[in-house]
């Protein structure tokens, strides 16, 4: 890791979702922590001219699958997702490299996009976190396991597959051990089932057992299609809620995806297990949905903001959320810009298990920031900087990104990556596997 320097950011306009906005301010940070606002620079301190630049916590991206970057801008028009999909790529298929090459240019798009904490889970997870460690991003990374035969599944098939949910619960288990070793204060670990329907109800029983015994939140896709939702019924006879009730997963240890087709019943009991949800407006809206948000957090759920790998672009995913959350209301004036700047922040920060960002520019923080272009256009006038940055925002304003000290992205490249090798191996990866997709 490299050395965290004291410096100094004057000249910053601070917006935090616990402080507020800060027009003319400044931040002093030392060993990786915020240890000043608006105070005078020291001797020895770095001082950074930051021209006015907008600073906000780093964002908190909570449910990605970064080697699907091999579907993106082809999927959207064909399916909800690439595992139910046929005719696109499939994730069996990637090799290790192959999967390592895709998750390298997901991670630095999404750190580019100003994500100083993302969740990543997929197959054959040490690729994952070997690229979230390469580029220096805080990553909780998973395994994804099910007992469903994914060739089957793009045609529509379940088939029970328990030899798949040997293996990957093998790879998930060896992800836990390898990298919970390592004593990476940036890569952490996370349990990963795939979906009530992709999952049987053994898989899923195993998984609570081992959330109870390692103390890890499950990470897991709910209620994401109305296939789902009729699998389960005709399967288990539980709406996919009451499954992962009646196995023992409904909790505030679940971290759960999408949640869209609930019934009232099972928005109350998800609201009420307090469970957490990953929130991802842009994917949803691709396929014409639109997820109860509102209704799961006025029962107790706690949000948070995804891009799920449609896109890096959280200040998409904010807007996007009041948009969706509008139309279900009947375009009522329903949620706020500074309600979903503190999903994609703050409320992630404390919702989820196993890092150290906070999501916000407290003194005593992490020092986890990102700056955006002082002289975009979209972003001005700022009035009360909430506005402008949700409603105005994007992923292209972000011209900087530190963590824990550390500048990641300066100038809009990352420091410890070559921007130019990363887009070429993946476009070539993807490539190819399109070919095999069109034979």
């Amino acid at each position: 890791m490299k050395t965290k320097m004291a410096c100094h950011l004057r000249n910053v306009a601070l917006l935090c979702p616990q402080e507020g906005f800060v027009p003319h301010g400044s931040l002093t940070i030392s060993d990786g922590v915020i240890t000043a606002r608006g105070a005078a620079p020291l001797p020895g301190e770095t001082v950074i001219d930051c021209k006015g630049a907008l600073c906000l916590p780093g964002l908190i991206n909570t449910h990605n699958h970064s080697p699907l970057m091999s579907v993106r801008g082809m999927v959207e028009d064909l399916g909800f997702a690439p595992a139910y999909t046929p005719g696109v790529p499939q994730g069996h298929w990637l090799s290790a490299e192959e999967t390592h090459i895709l998750a390298r240019l997901g991670v630095m798009e999404m750190l580019c996009a100003g994500a100083t904490t993302i969740v990543d889970y997929y197959r054959m997870p040490d690729a994952l976190a070997r690229a979230a460690d390469a580029f220096g991003l805080r990553a909780m990374i998973g395994g994804r396991v099910m007992d469903a035969d994914t060739a089957a599944l793009a045609n529509g098939q379940f088939v029970h597959d328990p030899k798949l949910g040997e293996e990957t619960l093998g790879a998930a288990l060896d992800l836990i051990d390898t990298w919970d070793a390592k004593g990476n204060d940036r890569i952490s670990t996370i349990l990963a089932p795939h979906a009530p329907d992709t999952c049987s109800r053994q898989m899923l029983q195993s998984f609570a057992e081992l959330s109870a015994k390692t103390g890890k939140q499950v990470h897991t896709h709910l209620a994401q299609s109305k296939m789902e939702v009729a699998q389960v019924m005709a399967r288990d006879g539980l709406s996919p809620a009451e499954l992962l009730e009646d196995v023992g997963l409904l909790s505030t240890d679940l971290v759960a995806a999408h949640c869209i087709f609930l019934e009232p019943d099972d928005i109350r009991r998800v609201g009420q297990a307090g469970v957490v949800i990953n929130h991802a407006p842009i994917g949803n809206a691709a396929f014409g949905a639109a997820a109860p948000i509102l209704a799961l957090h006025d029962a107790g759920a706690t949000i948070t903001l995804c891009t799920d790998t449609k896109s890096a672009d959280m200040f998409e995913a904010m807007r996007t959320a009041i948009s969706s959350a509008r139309w279900r209301a009947d375009m009522a004036f329903v949620l706020d810009a500074k309600t979903v700047f503190g999903w994609g922040t703050v409320d992630a920060a404390r919702a989820l298990k196993g890092h150290q960002g906070t999501g916000t520019l407290s003194v005593g923080s992490s020092a986890d920031l990102i700056l955006l272009d002082p002289n975009a256009a979209n972003l001005r006038p700022v009035i009360d900087g909430f506005g402008i940055v949700v409603h105005s925002g994007s992923a292209s304003n972000v011209t900087d990104v530190m963590v824990a000290g550390e500048w990641l992205v300066r100038d809009r490249r990352p420091t410890r990556v070559d921007m130019e090798t990363v887009i070429q191996e993946a476009q070539t990866v993807a490539k190819g596997l399109w070919q095999r997709a069109s034979a």
